[in-house]
């Protein structure tokens, strides 16, 4: 929730490359002012949940409240688009602090990586070979070998997103949890995936890692030939969504739930 504090709430926009984002964002400044991003009270981003994910890694460091409004086809992490009475949506806003995960690893010629993810970490086959991964949690071997297109890690908020696609448990944001989920599993061949405590650190180590390449991707970004990756829940950075009072995250997530 954005405080009143007896002065203009300061704005800065952000608009998706879609034509009708940016007309809105134009028609907005002009309404409402904008201002750098780096002296803003709150962000508004308009497009789809993709600049949304785009948006709030902008924002690691600052910590500035995001208020997205949807231009894309989804919308899951957005709110309805209106231009009339914008400030006072803002304040009366509800706030969702989410954290990302970490991943560090490294690619078989030893070269380290390090990246963030606010909706998931998936391990993904980089040929027509299935991938065979290692799976250990907090030091200890779980799975000595599982087979099939991947498997990834989403946070609650990323849960409605590729690891629903994949058949994932979908996961209120209060539920201080992680999915796990297999992309195409072949062995072990009833496994379906597990819900994890969000303090744990995951490990995949990839298997036969010559014969059967493997990329990790974090959000946005891609590692390709990975050899081993670690991912935890980072604590130390959090960002916090606003939704309006009707269409907090919570809710969409439950509703998610029974939608036919």
């Amino acid at each position: 929730m954005i405080e009143r504090t007896g002065r203009k709430t300061r704005i800065h926009f952000a608009a998706s490359p879609k034509v009708a984002s940016q007309q809105a964002a134009r028609r907005l400044r002009e309404q409402y002012g904008d201002c750098p991003a780096a002296e803003a009270d709150v962000i508004v981003a308009l497009g789809g949940d993709g600049f949304m994910l785009e948006t709030v890694h902008s924002q690691v460091g600052r910590m500035t409240p995001i208020f997205g409004m949807n231009f894309g086809s989804v919308g899951f992490l957005m709110n309805d688009f209106s231009e009339g009475d914008l400030v006072a949506r803002i304040i009366r806003a509800k706030t969702t602090f989410i954290h990302p995960l970490r991943a560090r690893g490294r690619d078989v010629r030893g070269r380290p990586f390090n990246a963030l993810a606010f909706n998931e970490v998936s391990l993904l086959r980089e040929t027509r070979q299935s991938a065979k991964l290692k799976v250990t949690i907090d030091d200890k071997e779980r799975l000595d070998e599982l087979v099939g297109d991947g498997v990834l890690v989403a946070t609650p908020a990323g849960s409605t997103a590729y690891n629903l696609s994949a058949h994932g448990p979908i996961l209120p944001l209060a539920s201080r949890l992680l999915a796990l989920t297999p992309l195409s599993v072949f062995r072990p061949r009833r496994w379906r995936g597990a819900l994890l405590p969000h303090t744990v650190s995951i490990r995949f180590d990839v298997l036969e890692p010559d014969k059967r390449p493997v990329s990790a991707v974090a959000d946005n970004q891609e590692f390709r030939d990975v050899a081993f990756i670690e991912i935890a829940e980072d604590p130390e950075i959090t960002i916090g969504l606003l939704f309006d009072e009707d269409r907090d995250l919570d809710e969409r997530i439950l509703a998610e739930q029974f939608t036919q």
